[in-house]
């Protein structure tokens, strides 16, 4: 079936009940900011929207153990009295976070389908809790499940592609992502983030497949587009993905007071404009973007929809 000229836009109503602490940045906030600026932009009456299923635990085993996935419902159980259960020192859970991180987990699966399946060309998840950081066997950096992980997994088994790419502009290292596939020859991982940062990682675990590029602090858009065209770009045109999911994370923004990179709308715009550009010619436009990080509201919101109005673009 040939890809409708449309984007999807998948949430769900669960992932702002999810709270970790009432001043944590990772907050419902962040997603009400960016429903405001996509619907006075106009944006919103443009996007086909969809809510998020429930992912299954069939397809959360693909990429997590099953300690994992038990330990998550036992913090739940324990959470289900009120009041939050930490994880570690960053990440919490409230009695409805794991239904919203089924929900977010569920949301990108959906995405991959809709868009394999030829009724939509890309998809943008605007989803919480975030899940690059999430590791096959440990929630981290207030990720509970990683949600791309999960899709791209959904992707190679139940619709048998042999090639996908993961593009990750978060300003952390999606460890998570490449603690899952960095042994996987199916999927290539290509990203930049600020170092040294947390998670402190990326660096021992390039390869070709694992195309990790580090950012020092104050570094503003040339340079990161300099690594996209250096780098990036180069590794994918050789890869050749039948389909890429993007771990958008926002939070490298030069208003992100979390970070240290300097980033502003137009390098979002503009690196969504490239990953088109790989897309229309090696995966039929095929593009599953997620949200991940981005902490700064007014900067989050007009970055998330500088990345939608491209590709929206025919």
């Amino acid at each position: 079936m040939r890809p409708a000229s449309h984007t999807a836009f998948i949430s769900h109503p669960d992932c702002l009940l999810h709270e970790m602490d009432f001043y944590h940045p990772e907050s419902p906030a962040r997603l009400k900011a960016i429903e405001d600026e996509l619907s006075a932009s106009g944006l919103m009456d443009k996007l086909r929207r969809y809510q998020a299923p429930l992912a299954t635990v069939g397809q959360l085993e693909r990429v997590h153990t099953r300690e994992h996935i038990a330990r998550l419902h036992a913090a739940a159980s324990r959470a289900a009295s009120g009041g939050f259960v930490y994880l570690d020192p960053d990440t919490a859970m409230n009695r409805h976070s794991l239904g919203a991180a089924y929900r977010a987990a569920g949301a990108v699966v959906l995405a991959a389908d809709l868009v394999i399946e030829g009724a939509a060309e890309n998809a943008f998840c605007s989803i919480r809790p975030p899940g690059h950081h999430a590791e096959r066997g440990y929630p981290m950096g207030f990720c509970l499940f990683n949600n791309i992980a999960v899709a791209v997994a959904h992707a190679l088994e139940t619709h048998a592609l042999k090639r996908v790419a993961v593009v990750d502009f978060d300003v952390h290292h999606g460890n998570g992502t490449e603690d899952i596939f960095q042994h996987d020859p199916r999927v290539m991982m290509v990203s930049t983030f600020q170092h040294p940062f947390y998670p402190y990682s990326g660096i021992a675990g390039r390869s070709e497949r694992m195309v990790n590029i580090p950012l020092p602090a104050g570094s503003n858009g040339k340079v990161f587009r300099k690594a996209v065209d250096e780098f990036w770009l180069p590794a994918l045109e050789r890869f050749k993905p039948q389909m890429l999911f993007v771990s958008a994370g926002f939070d490298a923004h030069a208003d992100d007071e979390l970070a240290s990179l300097n980033l502003v709308e137009d390098d979002y715009a503009w690196v969504t404009e490239k990953i088109k550009e790989v897309a229309r010619a090696y995966a039929g436009k095929r593009i599953v973007s997620v949200l991940e990080g981005g902490y700064a509201l007014a900067a989050l919101a007009r970055s998330v929809a500088a990345h939608i109005e491209v590709l929206m673009k025919p």
